[in-house]
């Protein structure tokens, strides 16, 4: 990850994104009639923004809703309540012809590459099937933009007539990459992009992803586990556990001075690129609660090293430490973000 280039400097502070009180429920089906016994809380009161321009984090532990949400923002899954509004758009409320025009401006690149293309198709095909949908009937035209995306994400025109099986994990990345911005979306949800990918070649697509960033002028959210990935992305990083937001800030700040204890214990976990030096691990007790019945309170609370009384009766808010640094945790006030101080 060292020969990353250095992210640009973000001046704007306009919200391409609002996402207010998102909330999705799945039900849990039984029995000879399929009668709903539960509902898996997937995600549960969700809010942030996203500015125009940025790279939002959002790392968590595997299962604790992040895909949800980034397939939420698309209206790929129907939300059980909140709004996600896209430039003033209520895409919740958007009727499906509005919303197919929506889908220019949105795109997602998803974690296997492979299984999201079709195998019996040409990969210009796949590229250009979302020009097609949307209008653009001239072949000669496709065949156009389909080379230039290509060629922009470091693909041949020779590569237009293999199938997904003729390349490998890298490529077929760049390919997902192309298809998601062959219509020159503004927003792009980067679902796990990296993780399936050697380590080599995930500073490649990285910094790929970089360079389009700036050449585009796109906006990411960018969903991920790996915390030293999500470090060099990212503008702004959102922890996230068991279907809530815990954590919120500038990547440095959350970095340099992490406020809820399961964001510490995920810091505590990223590998020290030095054998002379140690970092103290934060072990957690205890296995990740189950959606399908979180514990009242805070829902991190069962596995929480500090937790008090307090925390396993009432729901902690989200609350602004200063600075846009915001936490949800019942013993972290603004003082917190003193210097030198731990908490």
């Amino acid at each position: 990850m060292n020969n990353l280039q250095p992210l640009p400097n973000m001046a704007q502070n306009n919200n391409l994104i609002e996402v207010r009180g998102l909330v999705k429920y799945f039900p849990v089906r039984g029995g000879i009639l399929q009668r709903t016994q539960g509902w898996v809380q997937a995600v549960d009161g969700v809010s942030f923004t996203i500015r125009q321009g940025e790279t939002l984090g959002l790392v968590g532990e595997s299962g604790c809703g992040k895909t949800t949400v980034g397939r939420l923002l698309l209206r790929l899954i129907e939300p059980t309540g909140g709004q996600v509004l896209f430039e003033g758009h209520d895409l919740t409320r958007t009727g499906q012809s509005e919303l197919k025009s929506l889908r220019r401006e949105m795109q997602i690149i998803f974690q296997d590459p492979f299984s999201s293309l079709d195998p019996r198709s040409q990969i210009g095909d796949s590229i250009a099937e979302g020009l097609l949908v949307h209008g653009m009937r001239d072949p000669k035209e496709r065949r156009r933009k389909v080379l230039e995306i290509m060629e922009t994400v470091g693909l041949s025109e020779d590569h237009m007539r293999r199938y997904p099986h003729e390349f490998s994990g890298g490529q077929r990345q760049r390919i997902g990459i192309a298809r998601a911005l062959v219509l020159r979306p503004k927003f792009v949800v980067c679902d796990e992009p990296v993780s399936a990918l050697d380590v080599s070649i995930q500073s490649q697509v990285l910094n790929l992803l970089r360079q389009l960033q700036r050449e585009f002028n796109l906006t990411y959210l960018f969903i991920a586990h790996n915390m030293s990935v999500v470090e060099h992305i990212s503008d702004r990083v959102a922890v996230m556990y068991l279907g809530k937001i815990v954590e919120i800030a500038e990547r440095l700040e959350l970095y340099r001075n992490p406020q809820h204890p399961y964001t510490q214990a995920l810091m505590s976990a990223i590998p020290v690129p030095s054998p002379d030096l140690r970092r103290e691990r934060i072990l957690l007790k205890g296995e990740v609660p189950s959606p399908l019945n979180p514990p009242s309170g805070c829902r991190f609370h069962p596995r929480c090293p500090i937790a008090v009384d307090i925390c396993s009766r009432l729901e902690p808010p989200l609350i602004d430490l200063g600075g846009g640094h915001m936490a949800a945790c019942h013993l972290r006030t603004p003082q917190s973000l003193e210097p030198g101080r731990k908490g």
